[in-house]
């Protein structure tokens, strides 16, 4: 997972997510969301923009979020550097323009500097976007138990770990939770066992998922799979923030996305498994 990071790319990126200039009130950084000493999510249901509103769907976490396929619950931006455009000049988050990123970047002397030093033109739209999303790139926590299980440390993890983890697969958990980042690589439909939405009530826009995107019948209530990697630290889960704990959120994937029910004991396993994806944060930069 180890990913070679220019390291004066890496340092103002790092310093432009916690810088609040980004948002065009000077209240709201990337951290103000991605907290990094909360798994890189969220501990609120739904974060708060420049007014204090709060953003449609729960924030995801930006830890490991270089190895998803696309970016955001509906899958709406590309890459990570599509993903920062789209939250600074969101008026509900950041609501600035890069014009105005750009004149306040290049107006702090010790940031024009820094950019001179790491990139030929300087301070621009394209190197501020390259540079928090090369930190980004960094956010990166493997050497997790399981990791270190599938990598031949039989006795990283627990017999009862163990056997959650073949409960997991034996289930179907990992149909949709697989690959590097354990989700992140696939779109999959909220609600393929039952209608979750008309269970839980009060619909929103944001439930339509990727149907926002594409407009296609076939995507709504599509999202993108979630990573699992530090699942046990990112509660509330799901876009809707409607699991606040981790036994919660197993429930409703049994019941909506596989049809089935898991005794107690069966269910203790695979969240005492989930628990050994919590990995170890490569970056030293806070």
């Amino acid at each position: 997972m180890t990913r070679t990071a220019d390291p004066a790319r890496t340092e103002l990126g790092s310093r432009l997510f916690h810088d609040v200039r980004l948002s065009a009130n000077n209240r709201v950084a990337c951290v103000s969301c991605h907290d990094l000493t909360h798994g890189g999510a969220d501990s609120r249901a739904h974060s708060l923009g420049i007014s204090g509103k709060p953003t449609a769907v729960n924030t995801p976490t930006v830890f490991n979020a270089a190895l998803n396929f696309r970016q955001f619950w509906n899958g709406r931006a590309d890459s990570l550097e599509a993903q920062i455009d789209a939250v600074i000049e969101n008026p509900d988050e950041m609501g600035s323009t890069w014009p105005d990123v750009v004149a306040k970047v290049a107006q702090d002397a010790s940031y024009k500097t820094g950019f001179t030093e790491a990139y030929p033109d300087g301070v621009t739209q394209a190197n501020i976007r390259n540079a928090i999303a090369t930190f980004e790139r960094t956010l990166l926590t493997p050497n997790s138990p399981f990791d270190r299980y599938l990598l031949g440390d039989t006795d990283a993890i627990s017999a009862d770990e163990k056997a959650g983890y073949l409960k997991f697969k034996q289930y179907g958990c990992v149909a949709c939770h697989q690959g590097v980042n354990i989700g992140g690589n696939m779109y999959q439909k909220f609600g393929v066992m039952g209608d979750y939405f008309k269970q839980r009530g009060n619909p929103t826009d944001a439930d339509l998922g990727r149907f926002l995107v594409t407009r296609d019948e076939e995507d709504r209530h599509v999202f993108k799979v979630p990573s699992l990697r530090n699942v046990a630290l990112t509660a509330p889960y799901f876009h809707d923030a409607s699991a606040k704990t981790l036994e919660d959120a197993v429930d409703v994937m049994f019941r909506y996305q596989l049809g089935r029910a898991a005794s107690p004991e069966d269910k203790g396993s695979i969240i005492r498994f989930l628990k050994t994806l919590t990995g170890v944060q490569e970056t030293s930069l806070q």
